[in-house]
């Protein structure tokens, strides 16, 4: 690798964060606004792609800004890996920007302003985060990606809001404060903080039981973020933000930080070798696959849509974890290949849980029999990423999965082919009744899915056409009771005072659901503005272009220059 001096990185963390400031001097104009939204977004964009050609050919960006602490230079790096979270982060937040608008604006919210400048300040952080040179570096910027993202968990001012706000922030801080502690522990042991490809070699010779309590606290600290068990609760809880900071929340920027950080450690803190040695591989591997399948099992008795994304995302992230843990290069591989498609599968399901809610003010699962007729481009894409999260053939998923199949074999730990096998069946098994409810089903003929009988996964379920209300009593149904993620709670009930393109008026104690007659049918396309309905078929475009041609899409070829410089490896 060249090092080559250079403002980019800076540049694009820069452009992010001087939307903040164009964002806020021109809230007067809903219309300016959202052109410096799109216009910061694109320059971002473009500065990061910028980099690519060079990154893959072997250069690294880099900007140095000087003495940070004493020992420690504040440098922005834009190397390999680095480059695979700023391009997504960037990517992402163009094609969020967009569906920002017609969500806000369908809508009618309040606070814009502060929503558009905060989404632009949690990029800014996501990018610092990513061209980070050092954990001390990487600590700043994932701290303030904490700040600029707690605005936006607590948008609604509801009480509920502010409570998910306060659980963000303790577990976000805390899993800080152990980040720093694991951080202090490592410089104090080699004199050193720098990320370097393979590891830092004085960790090999470092007292074993300080090098696992530092690998330890660094992974705790990450992991909260990116939503281990049993540090995982805040993200489900979250979901009363908007949905696009849902998907922010769950496909960008917060969870990808922590799982970035825990690649950062065991690739260029620690290296694969030291990992090994030091035997905290295994037990990391083991919370990972601890963490698919009982967040699998978790999801299958949601019925508030969002909060069944939420605990698929729990699941889903710790594929990458589990990919890192294992080190063997197609693992690695595919745990990083699964940064990008997780990313791009994930927020085509909230940009179409978001245009439902939108539109229908429809959140729960049970109230979605026959939507296919009112939705189809929606149900559709939403269809195609379920499949990817299956990891079936053609979407993202499926790629990713392979690799990490293989790498598990390959390294002799059945136990985790059969957790990433049982893992695709309960995939099926929580995204299947949507799909088949949406096209294949009417209001009249549904029933209450998608509970299952046995306690862990929910209790009895209605089988006969009834409704939430005919549960026995004493019986608890698995819904979420606030299925609104944008207006205050008022007696226990949603104000859904707002019709919208012709549906059946949502009154005080509407839940959404089909209007009196059932769905009405719509062409193509035509559910919503094209301001959503462009962002769901760009990135579901996105998730089958990385199912088929993976490597034509740079995040494979960024992934394989990664293991190839950490392990010497070429795929």
């Amino acid at each position: 690798m060249t090092d080559v001096l250079s403002l980019r990185p800076l540049a694009a963390v820069l452009a992010a964060a001087v939307g903040i400031v164009t964002i806020v001097a021109s809230r007067r104009s809903p219309n300016v606004r959202e052109g410096f939204t799109v216009l910061s977004a694109v320059s971002a964009l473009g500065i990061v792609a910028s980099m690519v050609p060079g990154v893959l050919n072997g250069t690294t960006y880099v900007t140095d800004l000087g003495t940070f602490v004493p020992g420690v230079r504040f440098v922005l790096r834009a190397d390999p890996l680095g480059m695979i979270f700023a391009l997504l982060a960037s990517l992402l937040w163009l094609i969020t920007s967009f569906y920002s608008i017609g969500y806000m604006r369908g809508l009618d919210e309040h606070a814009q302003t502060r929503y558009f400048a905060a989404f632009a300040a949690s990029v800014s952080a996501a990018l610092g985060v990513a061209f980070a040179s050092n954990l001390i570096v990487l600590y700043v910027f994932y701290e303030l990606l904490t700040v600029a993202t707690y605005p936006l968990v607590t948008h609604d001012e509801t009480e509920e809001a502010r409570k998910a706000g306060r659980k963000y922030l303790a577990y976000t801080f805390g899993g800080g404060v152990a980040a720093l502690a694991g951080t202090a522990l490592v410089f104090l042991t080699t004199g050193t903080v720098e990320f370097s490809a393979g590891g830092i070699a004085a960790l090999a010779n470092a007292d074993p039981v300080v090098a696992r309590a530092a690998f330890a606290l660094l992974v705790t600290g990450f992991g909260v973020k990116a939503a281990l068990m049993p540090v995982h609760s805040w993200l489900p809880d979250a979901m009363v933000a908007p949905t696009p900071v849902s998907g922010l929340l769950h496909a960008v920027a917060v969870v990808k930080s922590g799982v970035f950080g825990i690649a950062r450690v065991i690739l260029d803190v620690y290296g694969p070798d030291a990992v090994g040695s030091l035997g905290v591989g295994l037990p990391l591997a083991a919370v990972a696959a601890f963490t698919i399948v009982v967040a699998s099992i978790i999801a299958l008795r949601q019925d508030n849509l969002k909060r069944r994304l939420a605990y698929s995302t729990v699941s889903q992230l710790s594929y990458i974890v589990l990919g890192l843990a294992l080190l063997h290069p197609a693992a690695l591989v595919g745990g990083l290949l699964h940064i990008p498609a997780h990313a791009f599968m994930k927020l085509t399901l909230f940009f179409c849980a978001g245009v439902i809610h939108v539109e229908t003010h429809t959140d729960d699962i049970s109230d979605m029999a026959g939507i296919g007729r009112r939705m189809p481009l929606t149900m559709i894409a939403f269809t195609v990423a379920s499949l990817g999260m299956a990891g079936l053939p053609l979407v993202a998923g499926f790629v990713s999965k392979w690799y990490l199949l293989i790498g598990s074999i390959e390294t002799g730990q059945t136990v985790f082919v059969f957790v990433l096998l049982a893992s695709g069946l309960l995939n099926i098994g929580y995204f299947w009744p949507i799909i088949y409810q949406a096209f294949f089903q009417t209001p009249e003929d549904s029933d209450a899915k998608p509970l299952i009988e046995f306690p862990i996964g929910g209790v009895r379920a209605v089988t006969d056409g009834g409704s939430k209300d005919s549960v026995a009593e004493g019986e608890q149904y698995a819904v979420d009771r606030n299925p609104s993620d944008h207006v205050a709670v008022a007696d226990g009930q949603a104000d859904h005072d707002a019709a919208t393109d012709g549906e059946a008026d949502h009154g005080h104690d509407h839940h959404g659901g089909p209007p009196a007659g059932g769905w009405e049918r719509r062409r193509l396309g035509t559910e919503s503005t094209w301001f959503m309905m462009a962002p769901i078929t760009i990135a579901a475009a996105g998730a089958i272009v990385l199912g088929v041609v993976p490597q034509t899409a740079v995040f494979l070829a960024l992934v394989q220059r990664v293991v190839a410089d950490v392990t010497g490896v070429v795929f």
